[in-house]
């Protein structure tokens, strides 16, 4: 006996575990480890989730016959004979490949790749989308960019496998191309997607089957503007199914909605626009004859309107205040004009820096347009009033330059008569007689006489006159002072009432 027990000793290598283990694997009576089939059962989350969400830094925690029988344990004796000798043993099935040829997963089987159904049973595929990043919303082509995470999940009953036929094997990873996957589309997507779709699947032993997909989705989306830029916009991913119909293929939601949105929180790099919400909703509609469920994700985000606010609201604010402040400019002379024609450019300017920003059609013009025309409009009316106060002075001074003119040839003729009128007279006084000399310089006497009285009349018509000609200078003082106060009470106005319309809340 014990030359026998020496003789089994040296053929084991020094180790009876070998022999021992080998019962476990092969014995007739089955591995106490595996006794009820039952607390296999594990959920789905906890297979998509690491193991730090389980609340346990080991995955199989939770599930004691798992615990148990923990292959990955380098200290376990299976895995010691695995490792050793019976690796390339046919009748040990402890890889994957030994359950992908038991489930005959090859690419030439074209059963793999029908859909799993019964009669009249649809194929129920449990859809989960997270957020992880806002790409790009471009508002003048309507267009939502965003990358997201899709995790489908559904069940095929005919392809399954026992775990201990398999050393506790109870998840693979087959390649997409040999299974059967929902024909899962975005209506709203225009362009394909960027990122290489995933080859391998997760497959659990009782026919649970995961798909988990990265997208970069290019999308349309209705872009409501009016509010720009504090404006809110929700965007819509709608996932269904190409040519299955409701009763073939069924699409549900299995996600907490809460843990997506915090998820995403949480992952997500915020820059221009900050994510809100997301609406999680399932509805059947029919297209073209063909009734489908659809799952359809309401992306609800903000935009941050600091940089607007800087580079553009304030900018004509300041342009408008510098229209106001060249009414103390004097209106004798071009300078007013040409300061309030540079001004009436440069909101022209901001204008179509603006048409590239916002798209061309709109339910309702936005109110930032309505900003920047509101705004020209009152620098157009203070031009028109400018040019308006210089028509009327132009006018006073073209009255007084007439009158000047005219006075001025009035005192030429006045001069001359009263020069030829004493040579004359001293011509006639030299001929005549020298008694007629007093007679003639009483009348000289007289005559200077009046020409004083006519002179003292007409200093007092040219005075009327001159006030008469700053009639409409007197005029176009009282306009201006009038437009001063309607153009204040108009900004101050306009200004408001757009405030109220970017403060009230959107309609329900």
């Amino acid at each position: 006996m014990l030359a026998g027990f020496v003789f089994l000793f040296l053929i084991s290598g020094g180790s009876t575990s070998n022999i021992s283990v080998q019962t476990e694997l092969h014995g007739d009576q089955p591995n106490s480890n595996y006794d009820n089939d039952e607390g296999l059962n594990i959920s789905t989350a906890d297979i998509l989730k690491p193991p730090e969400l389980n609340g346990s830094t080991n995955q199989h925690s939770k599930y004691p016959q798992l615990q148990q029988r923990n292959y990955t344990n380098r200290n376990d004796a299976t895995t010691t004979v695995i490792n050793q000798k019976d690796v390339r043993n046919p009748s040990v099935r402890c890889s994957h490949r030994d359950v992908y040829k038991y489930l005959n997963l090859v690419k030439d089987n074209v059963n793999s790749k029908i859909r799993p159904s019964y009669y009249r049973s649809p194929t129920r595929v449990k859809l989960e989308m997270l957020l992880y990043a806002i790409l790009d919303v471009n508002e003048k082509k309507q267009q939502f960019v965003s990358h997201i995470w899709v995790f489908s999940r559904w069940y095929d009953l005919q392809i399954y496998w026992n775990p201990q036929d398999f050393c506790g094997i109870w998840k693979i990873y087959p390649p997409s191309d040999v299974f059967w996957t929902p024909d899962l589309t975005i209506e709203e997507m225009i362009n394909a997607d960027k990122l290489p779709v995933s080859p391998y699947l997760l497959l659990d032993y009782d026919g649970e089957v995961f798909l988990r997909s990265n997208m970069v989705v290019v999308s349309s989306c209705r872009m409501e503007v009016y509010k720009f830029p504090f404006d809110v916009q929700n965007c819509r991913l709608t996932f269904k199914s190409i040519v299955h119909s409701y009763i073939d293929l069924q699409l549900h939601n299995s996600a907490d909605s809460k843990w997506n949105m915090d998820w995403s929180l949480d992952k997500m790099t915020q820059s221009e626009w900050l994510f809100v919400n997301m609406n999680i909703s399932e509805e059947i509609v029919n297209n073209f004859d063909l009734e489908q469920t659809v799952l359809v994700y309401t992306i609800t985000m903000k935009r941050r309107s600091a940089l607007y606010i800087a580079n553009f609201l304030l900018p004509i604010m300041f342009f408008l205040c510098l229209d106001l402040a060249s009414f103390l400019i004097s209106d004798r002379g071009g300078e007013k004009l040409g300061f309030k024609v540079t001004v009436l450019l440069a909101v022209t300017v901001m204008q179509l820096i603006l048409n590239e920003i916002l798209p061309a059609s709109s339910d309702r013009i936005p109110l930032i347009a309505v900003y920047c025309i509101g705004i020209f409009g009152l620098m157009m009316l203070s031009l028109l009033e400018t040019m308006l106060m210089m028509y009327l002075l132009a006018k006073d001074s073209a009255s007084e330059a007439n009158w000047a003119d005219e006075d001025q040839s009035r005192n030429f003729k006045k001069m001359t008569s009263a020069d030829e009128t004493p040579s004359e007279q001293l011509a006639v006084s030299k001929e005549g007689d020298s008694s007629k000399l007093t007679v003639e310089s009483i009348a000289l006497e007289n005559i200077s006489d009046e020409l004083r009285d006519v002179e003292k009349t007409l200093t007092r018509v040219l005075n009327a006159r001159k006030e008469g000609n700053n009639y409409w200078t007197r005029v176009a003082q009282k306009i201006n002072i009038v437009f001063i106060v309607f153009y204040v009470i108009s900004v101050i106005a306009f200004l408001t009432f757009l405030f109220l319309l970017w403060n009230k809340p959107d309609d329900v």
